[in-house]
């Protein structure tokens, strides 16, 4: 039997949630928190309401839980894929009514797949993760200033932040081997992952916490995911040049050191490289077509629950 959704829009903003509902057409707006989108969607719980909001980083966890929670589908879009909607459709005024009426349209026009359920284990390790990246970044930039430096007061303080950055990396990368080792499901994963060639510590749990839909999609959507898909660039007669682009920077870096090392270590890898490496014009891009197959492994690896055979 289909379900013929009723497609909400909200804009989502620091402060509030503005709402329209394509089937009433009618808009409203709330605070952005957890007790009024707890009221706010007692009204969506008749199994048709379909919810399409932008992807807006930590503002829209209050909106997502409370969702989740109350058995709503809902679908995060990327804000780009709104704003080419909107030129498409020739709207060029903006206020954040006019913004949730746009992505109901959007809902119904596109139809996009609703999110899967929220893991709130997933999502802890997602945010030490990241915040293990930032103090790395951090940490790296204050080694680059001890380049070329004369005064040695400087330099002691210097080596000091880098030595608290780097504690405080080490306690981050205890919890996060800690929260991998006792979370059943996030354990299965990482000792499948870690079976394949090239992948570390860091990479698997990188995967772990910003790759969600590793094991549960198509080869070609997960290549595209983390922007290792590559895209034609022809008109008429002209044959551009296939390259990349898009996807989740932090899983693309993961993934080429990782194809660095499996060049390094596995014989199929090296040999799979050493095949597109003398037909490409740059070595790069040999690189970049093993971190692919990588991910595609690694893709059928937990989607099949076994190791990587060699």
């Amino acid at each position: 039997m289909t379900i013929h959704h009723a497609y909400v829009g909200c804009d989502v903003s620091k402060h509030h949630l503005d709402f329209y509902d394509a089937s009433t057409r009618k808009g409203w707006r709330i605070d952005n928190t957890d007790a009024a989108v707890a009221e706010a969607v007692r009204s969506f719980t008749d199994g048709k309401r379909f919810v399409i909001l932008e992807a807006t980083g930590i503002y829209d966890r209050c909106l997502r839980h409370g969702l989740a929670e109350a058995g709503v589908v809902f679908a995060r879009v990327n804000p780009t894929m709104a704003r080419r909607f909107a030129q498409a459709c020739g709207r060029r005024a903006k206020t954040d009514a006019l913004d949730a009426r746009l992505l109901a349209d959007l809902g119904h026009k596109l139809q996009p797949e609703a999110d899967p359920p929220i893991d709130t284990e997933r999502e802890r390790l997602t945010a030490l993760v990241r915040r293990r990246d930032q103090l790395v970044a951090m940490r790296a930039t204050e080694k680059g200033r001890l380049k070329d430096l004369a005064d040695d007061a400087v330099a002691d303080c210097i080596a000091e932040t880098v030595g608290f950055l780097s504690r405080q990396i080490d306690i981050l990368e205890r919890r996060i081997n800690t929260m991998v080792g006792d979370g059943k499901s996030l354990a299965d994963d990482n000792r499948i992952l870690s079976t394949a060639p090239g992948v570390g510590p860091v990479t698997a749990t990188t995967l772990l916490a910003l790759m969600p839909e590793l094991g549960k999609t198509s080869p070609k959507r997960i290549a595209a995911l983390a922007g290792l898909a590559p895209y034609n660039h022809d008109s008429g007669m002209l044959k551009g040049q296939r390259c990349i682009a898009g996807g989740r920077r932090r899983v693309r870096k993961a993934l080429y050191m990782a194809a660095i090392a499996a060049i390094r270590s596995c014989k199929r890898m090296n040999a799979f490289y050493n095949r597109i490496a003398d037909r490409a014009p740059a070595k790069k891009i040999a690189i970049i077509a093993v971190a692919r197959k990588l991910l595609t492994c690694l893709n059928a690896m937990l989607r099949d629950r076994k190791q990587y055979a060699q």
